[in-house]
């Protein structure tokens, strides 16, 4: 800590707390004046110590008081708020400030004035104790200045749409990026620099080019210390396995219960019986033991020139041990007998292909909506309307603020590298850029707050949500003591601030923003256009808003996460989960199919390292854990004992999670808190 001694004569000792963003430090001269309770003030006190360089950025700095510059303040008296002035002389002028406390030594207590904001030169900040509070309730000295800050936060966060043209109704994104999202020193991410530092230290270079020999050739060019084998690689032809996939792995949002089986899929009982236990189809329903996969959605979208995207239906049967197995796979959407309905009884080949088939359509959805748009893309449009209506002394941006770290620069650079014409999406998946933003309008589209994000509710609709049901659903029985623990958390959070239903009609910040949110998803109408937002753009009930919040920390952290980190052990094996396939999937149920046709239908070892690259790097954590804020905006006293029952909560989940993995075979961690992120920060 820079700064200087207590001295014995100095009643006040003022902390600052400078910002770790970009030119955050400042050489002018910075003058604060602190005010108390019965509207005492002292006289400006510079913020210097001699022969220091204070105030620089990241640092912490102390400055005594002098008692001639304190005489009119209450000795004992609280103070209510400070003023800060900056001359704008000097290199650096504007200043970011995180936050300031005034310790007074003679009642030995601290107050604390979060900033969080610029101080520009030659204008006068007034920042109030503890600053939190709803726009109704704001003192009428810093009234306005609330309102301009918002006028300038709505000129710096601007809406873009940056798909192209041709895919009209795409999401919404940031038009220029505000200094203020840019990363800080500790946390940069440069996906090209990783990769070049990945291939150097794996060792694996020399093989850049050509196809794969064999299955042996693929499955031994793992290494020990970096691209360690992944999971998939040790299982990726069993069963078992491609019904983790459903439930455990990237994509676990598709698996309903089956209640009938849809005209568009004829399969009979002469042809399942022998793969589920003997029991007609009938029973099987009765029993809810069929569950059904259906990406009707991927149908009729572009694809790259001699590529195929299959858009197809599986079906899977909860067998007598509790295991979920597919038994049935109809590779499109429209029956006939180019597209035959594959079963287990295939030659094994052959049923292994098409499962290979398969999981390349469910990693196209995968990329392009569980994880790119219905987490990145969806979160950014949420933070862009928060900066544009929420002020930074608002409790619902400060309680937000954590997931919203880093989303729109990281969001920048993955359009600009991975999304980017020739990027890796274009190279290394079947559908390539096109098709990509294609599936994201329509995802946009359909997607509902109040239910796709609203996990239980999501549960409920697909039927899934009696563990006695689906049993090994290891994503839904992790996930909900997470999302209850977030909803408890935001639920004491936010009825602290709101006992009325006034509070939330006279709210207009509140209101505004959540009315952004569903606007029409146009950047020239200013909205994000989200489907099912409750309320409709207008909150009524602190349930609507508990529900709204709750979405938004889950989808910040556990949505990406179980999208995100999963990556590099399930497309780090190309048979396992294949981004991309070769040639045209199999036709009959009865031919055979050889290892050498399987080897064609992968990608090359060109292609197969950038995939490998690709999703290590996207496997990596990069931010603190979720609860644990890589900033603290919350500083109400009575709001902080739900920060810490917030942490308690997820240390007790966290020891939960580990204990079932002890039975679990395999494991489930991507789940466990102390690996899940605040934010989408890679």
């Amino acid at each position: 800590m820079g700064g200087a001694f207590f001295r014995p004569n100095a009643e006040f000792v003022i902390i600052v707390h400078t910002g770790d963003r970009l030119n955050s430090g400042t050489d002018s001269n910075v003058h604060l004046v602190l005010r108390d309770e019965k509207g005492n003030h002292s006289d400006p006190i510079l913020l210097d110590n001699p022969l220091r360089n204070d105030l620089e950025r990241g640092s912490v700095d102390t400055f005594c008081v002098p008692l001639d510059k304190t005489k009119f303040l209450l000795k004992h008296g609280k103070l209510t708020c400070i003023e800060i002035t900056s001359d704008n002389s000097g290199l650096g002028a504007e200043w970011f400030v995180d936050r300031i406390h005034v310790e007074n030594k003679s009642c030995n207590k601290t107050f604390t004035f979060p900033v969080f904001r610029w101080i520009k030169g030659n204008r006068q900040y007034r920042i109030n104790l503890l600053d939190t509070c709803l726009p109704q309730s704001e003192p009428p000295a810093t009234v306005q200045q609330r309102q301009d800050e918002i006028l300038e936060k709505r000129k710096l966060y601007q809406y873009d749409q940056k798909f192209p043209e041709r895919f009209p109704g795409g999401p919404v994104q940031i038009k220029t990026l505000p200094e203020d999202e840019e990363f800080s020193n500790s946390y940069k991410w440069d996906i090209q620099k990783q990769k070049i530092q990945l291939k150097v230290a794996s060792k694996i270079t020399m093989w850049t080019s050509g196809v794969w020999n064999s299955l042996d050739d693929l499955t031994n060019i793992y290494t020990k210390e970096v691209f360690t084998k992944p999971k998939g690689a040790y299982y990726w032809r069993d069963d078992l396995n491609f019904g983790l996939q459903r439930l455990a792995r990237l994509n676990n949002c598709l698996i309903r219960l089956v209640t009938s089986i849809p005209e568009k899929f004829p399969v009979t009982d002469d042809l399942l019986k022998p793969v589920i236990d003997g029991l007609s189809i009938n029973e099987a329903i009765a029993q809810k033991r069929l569950f059904i996969c259906d990406l009707e959605i991927l149908d009729g979208l572009p694809v790259k020139e001699n590529k195929v995207l299959c858009a197809p239906i599986a079906l899977f049967f909860v067998d007598m041990s509790k295991q979920l197995r597919p038994v049935a796979i109809q590779l499109f959407q429209t029956p006939g007998p180019d597209n035959p309905i594959f079963t287990p009884m295939c030659p094994p080949l052959t049923w292994t292909v098409v499962k290979m088939w398969y999981n390349c359509s469910d990693a196209a959805y995968h990329q392009a909506l569980t994880h790119l748009g219905f987490t990145h893309l969806l979160i950014e449009g949420t933070a862009i309307a928060a900066h544009r209506n929420l002020s930074l002394s608002h409790p619902v941006f400060k309680l937000l603020a954590p997931h919203f770290l880093y989303v729109m620069n990281i969001n920048k650079r993955a359009l600009e590298v991975l999304v980017a014409d020739g990027g890796w999406i274009d190279i290394a998946m079947s559908y390539g850029n096109k098709g990509l933003f294609a599936l994201v309008v329509k995802g946009f589209n359909q997607w509902r707050m109040d239910v796709d994000g609203t996990l239980p509710e999501d549960l409920k609709r697909r039927g899934v949500d009696d563990p006695n049901v689906l049993p090994s659903y290891h994503y839904r029985d992790d996930a909900l003591l997470i999302y209850n623990a977030i909803k408890k958390y935001a639920t004491s959070y936010l009825q602290l601030y709101y006992t009325t239903s006034e509070h939330l009609e006279k709210d207009t910040e509140l209101q505004d923003w959540v009315a952004e949110l569903v606007k029409e998803r146009n950047f020239s109408e200013g909205g994000v256009g989200i489907l099912g937002v409750p309320g409709n753009g207008k909150v009524s009930s602190i349930d609507q808003l508990i529900q709204i919040v709750t979405c938004v920390i889950f989808t910040c952290s556990v949505g990406h996460a179980a999208a995100n980190f999963p990556q590099y052990d399930e497309y780090g094996f190309p048979p396992n989960y294949p981004a991309m396939m070769n040639g045209n999937p199999p036709t009959d149920p009865q031919t055979s199919v050889t290892e050498k046709d399987i080897l064609d239908s992968l990608p090359d070892k060109s292609t197969t390292l950038d995939t490998m690259l690709i999703t290590k790097v996207l496997s990596t954590k990069g931010t603190n854990s979720l609860g644990h804020f890589e900033v603290q905006y919350i500083f109400d006293p009575q709001a902080m004992p739900f920060v810490d029952e917030f942490h308690s909560d997820l240390m007790e989940i966290s020891k939960i999670i580990k204990e079932r993995n002890e039975t679990r075979n395999p494991q489930y961690g991507y789940l466990d808190p102390e690996y899940i992120p605040n934010s989408i920060s890679i």
